[in-house]
């Protein structure tokens, strides 16, 4: 993918963000069927199949369908996403754990022991029956949530816009069954967040006899931590109620990147900014980068070699091109690509690529709108450099015009750089010639860091190859 670049005044397109599925007021039951949801009907739906074609489940399909529901378990949580994401997510998710079964099953040759044709079948019937399960618990979701009592009365102390966004996540879930009361608040009206949309309800002093008189359930702190004496007076008044109380804590920041609870020497702490590639998943990272690397990298060889060729024909000068950039905590590593300029730049000032730039080479043009100079990336992957998906690496020269001018931008090097990643997919990809987009190229990247999953990885892999076909933003 291209580098980013200085600045014109452009504005920058809309960017859809990584979706999120917010905990916070989830009715524990819809999590518990989110969870076997879909691992059930996927063996369910195999059993129908097996029935149908064979009217017995031998012990063949037994452990098939034993692997099937431990390789789905547990379910994802749905209920918060748009359809559209639903049926994406879900096809994606299938589309993994299919190709993972007939890879084990031809790798052990054991494929035999099944029917063909209930396998294709299977291949079709298991995610539209998942897709038409999940919506009929989209259906019966609020009905699930009134049949266990009535909804849960809450209260939030803090009307700011921390508050007022806990506010609206909760009005905005018919599966939470948390009823919002209103606010309480000592600030003047003016100063209160959202006071047109949400109601107040009086001040500090006022919370405890209005939660013993108004059978409430649950409270949120949304208090600045630098109101420690207050939070303090509130909790003691607070201690006479039977009121669950949750804090809320802005901790001076807004943004928080993988945040968790955590402990040191037994201390509990909360992460503000901190990678997603701790333990197992950094683990699942590095395993799926060199396993996918490595058969990319003997399937496109032939194309590498014609490619290196063409390159050293067409133009004097070295066939592949090194430059320095930032990777893993800041740290300059050496990036590969096939040389598609007469210029080999990598100093203090660089030029980027522009539309019609006479640098670039006849082959080159070719290379860099199909992203084949991009190529021998796949060894620094293989090297521990790079990963398949994340971050674009940017040019050192780059990263040191942009860091003073963009908030969090060098949070983007707690990963490893990527050949393609979040912002790319997001028309991201190419010159970027204004502040706002590389602001907006930033913005996904940390959305990416906040969000990451294997599942985002294949899926940002499987837009990039149908992106590499139609993108013009190359040069």
């Amino acid at each position: 993918m291209r580098e980013a670049d200085p600045m014109m005044a452009i504005a920058a397109p809309h960017v859809p963000p990584i979706p999120t599925v917010p905990v916070l007021g989830q009715n524990r039951l819809l999590q518990a069927l989110e969870a076997v949801l879909e691992p059930l009907v996927t063996v369910l739906s195999l059993w129908l199949l097996v029935w149908f074609h064979e009217d017995d489940l031998g012990p063949a399909w037994l452990i098939a369908s034993i692997v099937v529901f431990a390789l789905a378990f547990p379910g994802r949580r749905q209920l918060r996403l748009s359809p559209s994401r639903v049926v994406a997510g879900t096809l994606l998710s299938w589309l993994w754990i299919a190709g993972l079964l007939l890879l084990m099953g031809f790798a052990t040759g054991q494929m035999s022991l099944f029917d063909p044709a209930i396998v294709f079948n299977w291949l079709w019937f298991a995610p539209v029956a998942q897709l038409g399960a999940h919506w009929a618990l989209r259906r019966a979701a609020p009905h699930l949530v009134r049949l266990q009592g009535p909804a849960l009365r809450a209260v939030v102390v803090g009307m700011n816009e921390q508050g007022c966004s806990l506010a609206d996540r909760l009005a905005a879930a018919a599966d939470a069954g948390i009823e919002l009361v209103g606010f309480f608040d000592d600030r003047t009206p003016d100063r209160q967040h959202g006071r047109d949309r949400h109601r107040h309800l009086g001040r500090l002093a006022e919370i405890a006899g209005f939660v013993k008189s108004n059978r409430i359930n649950l409270i949120y702190l949304s208090l600045p931590m630098a109101s420690q004496p207050r939070i303090k007076e509130l909790l003691d008044a607070l201690k006479d109620t039977t009121a669950s109380v949750y804090f809320v804590p802005d901790m001076f920041v807004t943004d928080l990147i993988q945040g968790r609870s955590d402990s040191v020497c037994g201390l509990p702490v909360i992460s503000v900014c901190e990678t997603p590639f701790r333990g197992p998943a950094g683990v699942l990272k590095r395993i799926s980068d060199v396993v996918l690397a490595s058969i990319i990298l003997v399937l496109i060889s032939p194309v590498m070699l014609g490619v290196a060729i063409a390159v050293k024909l067409s133009s004097p000068g070295p066939v592949i091109f090194r430059q320095r950039r930032y990777g893993l905590d800041g740290e300059e590593i050496i990036v590969y690509k096939f040389r598609s300029m007469t210029v080999t730049e990598d100093g203090g000032q660089i030029q980027q690529a522009r539309k019609n730039d006479a640098r670039v080479t006849r082959i080159g043009a070719i290379l860099r709108k199909t992203s084949m100079d991009e190529l021998p990336q796949f060894v620094n992957v293989l090297q521990g450099r790079m990963s398949i998906v994340g971050p674009r690496p940017h040019a050192v020269a780059h990263n040191e015009l942009y860091r003073p001018l963009i908030k969090s931008y060098m949070v983007r090097h707690k990963v490893k750089p990527g050949i393609t990643g979040w912002a790319q997919v997001n028309g991201f990809r190419g010159e970027t010639d204004s502040l706002e987009k590389m602001e907006a190229r930033i913005h996904c990247d940390l959305d990416y860091l906040r969000n990451w999953s294997l599942r985002l990885d294949l899926y940002i892999i499987w837009k990039t190859v149908r992106l590499v076909f139609q993108d013009s933003a190359a040069y």
